[in-house]
């Protein structure tokens, strides 16, 4: 059993088992040095959102609306530069639409009480159908060259978008061990009733996670709109999914209370190296989905089975 807690290493193993196994079908192509980098640099939107949806996870949360807010953020964002707006002003814009996104869908949950799966799941919708509406049913094509440079640009060689991950990672594994917010967010996901006799203000840290996720999405939109260069009304669909999965599948419990970024980390590198690789061996991409469906009922079916002995 104690093999199962320490499912990072596992994860691990599994990765650089997939490695193995992708580089003898794809005669070597799969690990090498510029499909590795690539592979990271899809990576990190999942990583940066992963972040947010993580501690919205640990305290029983869900977010489904992330592949809609990444969608309307990147699809806005990408219309007012060719509007001619200068793209710090992009950039910011964007961000302030993304925690506003993210401070509706607490609005709903904490104000409303509705329950997490549900508010976010009709704000989806609504934020998918403004993307439509932002766009007009068109791509957004020609972006400035700064605009891009979050997703496109080098230093040393090595994809801006990477060092960003890596200091988001750093900032956040510190927050969630070291900050008093941080300990708050595995309080409510233990026990809501306890960590509210213990002083905790809920409301406060429900508004804080769900805003900081919508904030965290946008930067993910910035890192997808960099690397494709374009927008389309489609941006961010499934996002979601592949975000959840990185997190689930990274030892954070869907019941709340357990979970670090670490492990939503490796979580999301193992979902970069399952797509990265159906891709390259030719496999159906469709198949993707199904794969990460199946590793997030395993997940959630191995923390149920632990807890159940664990109570026993």
């Amino acid at each position: 059993m104690q093999l199962f807690k320490r499912r990072e290493s596992i994860i691990l193993f599994f990765i650089v088992a997939l490695i193995i196994i992708f580089s003898i079908v794809t005669s070597g192509r799969f690990a090498s040095y510029s499909n590795i980098i690539q592979i990271l640099v899809n990576a990190v939107p999942i990583i940066i959102s992963s972040i947010g949806m993580t501690m919205i996870i640990i305290t029983a949360g869900i977010d489904v609306s992330a592949g809609s807010i990444v969608g309307l953020v990147g699809m806005t964002v990408s219309v007012l530069s060719l509007q001619g707006i200068w793209s710090p002003y992009d950039w910011i814009i964007g961000l302030l639409l993304g925690g506003l996104l993210g401070f509706f869908n607490a609005l709903l949950i904490w104000n409303l009480k509705i329950a997490p799966i549900i508010a976010t799941l009709a704000t989806m919708g609504i934020y998918r159908s403004l993307v439509f509406t932002v766009s007009g049913g068109r791509w957004a094509i020609g972006m400035p060259t700064l605009l891009l440079w979050i997703g496109s640009g080098t230093i040393f060689n090595i994809p801006f978008s990477i060092f960003l991950m890596v200091a988001f990672v750093i900032y956040f594994i510190y927050f969630m061990s070291k900050r008093v917010t941080g300990r708050n967010i595995y309080a409510i996901g233990n026990n809501i009733e306890a960590a509210r006799t213990s002083g905790v203000s809920i409301g406060k840290t429900i508004f804080f996670i769900y805003t900081l996720a919508g904030v965290l999405y946008a930067v993910s939109a910035f890192a997808i709109l960099g690397r494709t260069g374009l927008a389309q009304s489609t941006m961010g669909t499934g996002f979601e999914l592949e975000v959840i999965a990185a997190v689930v599948i990274g030892g954070t419990n869907i019941l709340g209370g357990e979970g670090t970024i670490v492990g939503s980390l490796i979580g999301a590198l193992l979902v970069a190296v399952i797509e990265d690789g159906i891709v390259l061996s030719n496999i159906p991409p469709l198949l993707t989905d199904f794969v990460l469906g199946a590793l997030i009922l395993i997940a959630i079916s191995t923390d149920v089975i632990i807890k159940r002995r664990e109570i026993a």
